[in-house]
């Protein structure tokens, strides 16, 4: 017998079931009934939550989603406008009446209000790019938004005039920016993200920022409406220093951009007060490391007054919003695989109001969500459950009893057999910590049977698995596997040291807190040495990679999205700046010994394990090559293996629901392939 520490939970796991007996397990085409809500943002006046209601769509093949509105107490739940179009980012104005959102229109997105007095629908503009970032002066007049101000690309050559009807080649692009392009959008069009300012009945936007700078994100208003508060990075150098970001203030009649903060590191997210005196917002000083928690400030509208409010409090704060008293701030952090919100005063006491946010993280078990407050205290977010994903939940009043307002899930996961989600302890040999990680046995499972168990290795690798429903996870345990997820060592929401313990050592030994998790099943009977198996993507695709060059244990092995050479991924990929001294020391030219030294090539010489290679063809974040590296070296060295290339496929590999259901049943299949009999 075997026993596991349970998560805690605050809505019940398990509907009842009229027959119990009548469910079947999970199966892959359930992915398209999955629905999920995200971004639930209440009225100010706590009475009511709009929100976005996700789908997959079985004949498109992608994830859709409509704005809804339902009442506090969980009635009327309706549609917000009908409109068969993907909306998206509501922002109640300030007195309750209307809701702006971004919506497709005849020629991209646009912003759109809805009257909730009449139910009408008006779209506002007629913008050249796409918009983001909705935010309401504070009389309701005013919306202000940022947008794409496209510039020219560079020219280096001037093409000669070509024949009439003459078909030549497309001329060359020519780049010369350090950030030229990104995963899952691809190439980036010249030009700089800057704020407007549009009225709120409509009419011709007003660009309020200027300079050869991005601005983005949601600007926060001054009380007066006089002015708007945003974070940025407006330094000669901001190109090359870009960890760095300041809290500015824009003056909206002058033009005049003062900068509030003037330290190393990010300075992001600013929120005014209700009362207009004070700015809050998020960031820390650069240390130049792996891993930094992110703090919590306040200072004088003017920029006088800074203090930290939670300098002793070891986890990441993040999406600060304001109490409707001015006198304190709801903010989310991750705690040891669970998503808290949390009330915080400004003179310093802290309680929690909510957990178990998150579930809009549909594929596997990452943290996410959102939440959102009224003026008197009542807190709409999205809340998941290792059973079930987002759901919309309210918590009323400053300290009332969280309660669910959606069942989205039911109707198809109410008839279905999951595999069960329990949380597992144990000690690393390297020094003692303590690992957390979570295992999910399958349907009808039978403790004196042996199973063939997965370790699922998650990516970032900052950043952490807990107790969240995964389609993914549950379709491996439908297919008869013991499923282990562990947060080693570099994972958030365990402190600061803890997620730093990867600086300069990554992969290090990370990879045994991975493996001393194994052994502990072994030692539990809850796994077989002989039964093993090893998956995981992007970090997790190099963590899988590692574990197979360190070791044979494993029957098999799915390398999802890998880094292989961190020299070719430094300065390739789309982000490929970003990872000089903070990962490793150095450029790659300086320290390519220290490079290869924790590049999962190095060790491809060791690897006896049967290994599929799965890549997206459009992945800039661990691109194709680096996936090829692994398979080609298998291929030469005669190890079975088979590189599977998603097509058009980002690095968010199973974005869409078909390459989810199909991400799964490649691995299954390459697993069974070398899955022996169990007893």
């Amino acid at each position: 017998m075997h026993t596991f520490r349970y998560a805690l939970i605050l809505f019940t796991v398990f509907p009842a079931l009229a027959d119990a007996d009548a469910r079947w397990p999970f199966e892959p085409m359930d992915v398209f009934a999955l629905e999920w809500v995200s971004d639930p943002q209440i009225a100010p006046d706590g009475k009511r939550v709009v929100y976005a209601r996700n789908r997959m769509d079985v004949m498109a093949d992608e994830r859709v989603a409509r704005l809804w509105i339902i009442n506090t107490d969980g009635s009327r739940n309706l549609p917000l406008t009908g409109r068969d179009k993907n909306e998206s980012d509501p922002a109640w104005s300030p007195d309750g009446t209307r809701i702006a959102f971004i919506s497709s229109g005849e020629h991209g997105s646009e912003i759109f209000l809805y009257w909730l007095e009449s139910g009408k629908v008006s779209r506002l503009t007629e913008l050249e790019r796409s918009p983001g970032g909705l935010s309401w002066s504070p009389d309701g007049e005013q919306i202000a938004f940022s947008m794409l101000v496209p510039e020219e690309p560079p020219v280096l050559v001037k093409a000669p005039g070509k024949p009439d009807g003459a078909e030549w080649a497309d001329e060359p692009r020519v780049t010369t920016r350090l950030k030229y392009e990104r995963d899952g959008s691809g190439y980036i069009e010249p030009g700089y993200m800057h704020f407007f300012v549009i009225p709120a009945a409509g009419g011709t936007p007003r660009q309020v920022t200027s300079g050869n700078f991005h601005h983005s994100g949601t600007p926060a208003w001054a009380a007066d409406g006089s002015a708007i508060v945003f974070s940025g990075n407006r330094n000669a150098d901001w190109e090359h220093d870009f960890r760095n970001s300041e809290v500015y203030k824009l003056d909206l009649d002058s033009g005049e951009t003062t900068a509030l903060t003037d330290r190393a590191g990010p300075d992001s997210a600013p929120v005014v007060s209700p009362n207009g005196r004070l700015i809050a917002w998020t960031g820390f000083e650069d240390k130049v490391q792996t891993y930094q928690v992110n703090k919590v400030y306040v200072m004088d509208i003017d920029g006088d007054g800074k203090r930290e409010l939670l300098p002793d409090f070891d986890r990441s704060i993040s999406a600060i919003a304001w109490s409707g008293d001015s006198k304190g701030l709801y903010f989310q952090y991750d705690n040891e695989g669970d998503t808290h919100i949390a009330y915080l005063g400004l003179g310093g006491e802290m309680r929690d109001v909510a957990t178990n946010l998150g579930g809009t993280t549909i594929g596997r078990p990452y943290g996410g969500g959102s939440f959102s407050a009224a003026r008197n205290g009542s807190i709409a977010y999205t809340h998941v459950t290792p059973y079930r994903p987002s759901e919309l939940a309210v918590v009323p009043g400053a300290r009332g009893t969280g309660r669910l307002l959606t069942a989205y899930n039911d109707h198809v996961l109410g008839n279905r057999k999951l595999g069960r989600v329990e949380e597992l302890w144990y000690e690393s040999s390297v020094d003692g910590r303590r690992i957390q990680g979570w295992i999910v046995t399958p349907v009808d499972y039978d403790e004196s049977r042996v199973y063939p168990l997965i370790v699922e290795n998650h990516g970032g690798p900052i950043s952490n698995y807990g107790p969240r429903f995964s389609p993914e996870i549950q379709l491996y345990a439908a297919a008869g596997f013991v499923v282990f997820y562990p947060n080693p060592r570099g994972s958030t929401g365990y402190g600061e040291e803890f997620g730093n313990l990867l600086y300069h050592d990554y992969p290090g030994d990370d990879y045994q807190d991975v493996m001393d998790g194994v052994d502990v099943l072994i030692e539990r009977r809850i796994a077989d040495e002989d039964h093993l198996f090893v998956t995981g993507g992007s970090a997790g695709g190099i963590m899988t990679a590692w574990i197979i060059g360190k070791n044979n244990r494993f029957e098999a092995a799915a390398v999802i999205k890998p880094v292989m050479n961190w020299v070719s991924k430094t300065l390739t990929a789309d982000n490929y700046f970003q990872y000089a001294n903070s990962r490793y020391p150095g450029q790659p030219w300086e320290s390519i010994e220290e490079y290869m030294r924790f590049s999962p090539v190095s060790l491809v010489g060791n690897i006896e394990t049967p290994t599929l290679v799965m890549v997206g063809t459009a992945d800039l974040r661990t691109p194709l090559s680096e996936a090829k590296q692994l398979y080609g070296a298998l291929k030469i060295r005669r190890i079975d293996t088979a590189l599977v290339e998603v097509p058009d496929a980002p690095h968010n590999i199973s974005g869409r629901p078909s390459q989810l259901i199909t991400k799964v049943a490649h691995i299954v299949a390459w697993f069974d392939k070398y899955r022996k009999d169990s007893t």
